[in-house]
C-alpha cells in the first residue's frame, strides 16, 4: 500500500534503559523528521517497547506474588509500552494524525507520515504488533532496533564463544530462539513475531538503535551494521 513505508520496532531498552533517554530521543526525533521532510511520500510506523518501566513493575509483581500468572505480567509490560508510545506520539505530533495505536487490527486512518503503536494484548511482545502492521500496510522490511548491534549464535553475556551474524535464515533463527513467549523475554526478535514474519516472507534487520547514523543508513538503503533475518 505504501512503497516508502518503514516499519521500526523501537525497543524499550533504548527508549527508557533505566529512565527516559531524552538525549537519544531528541537526536532520533531530529534525524527522522529530516528524513520525512525530504520526501512527503515517506511514511514510518514506530512500534514502542516497554523498557525499564515494564521490568520495574514486572519484577515488583514477582516479589509481591511469585505465583502471579504470565498474563498479568504481560499486562504490566503492555501498559509500560503505552507510556513510551504516548511519548513518541507527542514527539512526532506534527506528522502523526492518528491516536496511539494499541490494537493493530483495529481502525487506522494513517493519513499522516507517522503512525505510533504500542502493546496490544498478552502472549507476545510489540515485535509481533510490528509484524501485523507491516503485513497490514504491505511493508516488507522491519527495522528492529534494540541495544544490541547484531544477532549472535548464542547469548554473548553467557557464552564468550558466541559469534555475531551478518545474516541468518528464519529457520535457523527460530531454532535458536524457540517457539514460546514469556513476559520480559530478552531475544533479538520475539518467537511469536518470528513465526509470523517467516510465514509472510518478511525481512527483519536487527541493529543497535542507539547508533542513529546506522539507523538512517538502513532507511536510506546504504551499508549498515546489523543482522538481516530473511
Amino acid at each position: 500500500m505504501y512503497n516508502n513505508l518503514a516499519v521500526i520496532s523501537l525497543g524499550g531498552s533504548i527508549i527508557a534503559p533505566d529512565k527516559v533517554d531524552h538525549a537519544f530521543l531528541k537526536e532520533l526525533n531530529s534525524a527522522l523528521k529530516s528524513y520525512l521532510k525530504e520526501d512527503k511520500s515517506r511514511k514510518i510506523i514506530l512500534v514502542c517497547g516497554g523498557g525499564a518501566p515494564a521490568r520495574v513493575y514486572q519484577n515488583a509483581m514477582r516479589e509481591i506474588n511469585p505465583d502471579i500468572d504470565s498474563e498479568e505480567l504481560d499486562w504490566l509490560g503492555i501498559r509500560a509500552t503505552h507510556i513510551n508510545g504516548q511519548l513518541l506520539k507527542a514527539m512526532f505530533n506534527e506528522f502523526c494524525t492518528d491516536n496511539l495505536i494499541t490494537d493493530p487490527t483495529g481502525h487506522i486512518n494513517f493519513q499522516g507520515q507517522v503512525l505510533v503503536a504500542a502493546g496490544w494484548k498478552p502472549g507476545f511482545s510489540t515485535d509481533n504488533d510490528a509484524v501485523i502492521l507491516a503485513e497490514r500496510f504491505e511493508g516488507r522490511l522491519i527495522i528492529n532496533l534494540s541495544n544490541i548491534a547484531k544477532v549472535y549464535t548464542d547469548d554473548p553475556k553467557k557464552n564468550p564463544e558466541a559469534k555475531p551474524l551478518d545474516s541468518i535464515s528464519w529457520a535457523d533463527y527460530r531454532t535458536m530462539v524457540g517457539e514460546n513467549w514469556t513476559p520480559g523475554k530478552n531475544s533479538p526478535f520475539d518467537p511469536i513475531a518470528s513465526k509470523r514474519a517467516a510465514k509472510m516472507h518478511m525481512e527483519v534487520v536487527c541493529a543497535d538503535g542507539r547508533n542513529i547514523e546506522n539507523t538512517m543508513n538502513i532507511l536510506y538503503g546504504r551499508k549498515y551494521e546489523g543482522t538481516i533475518i530473511s
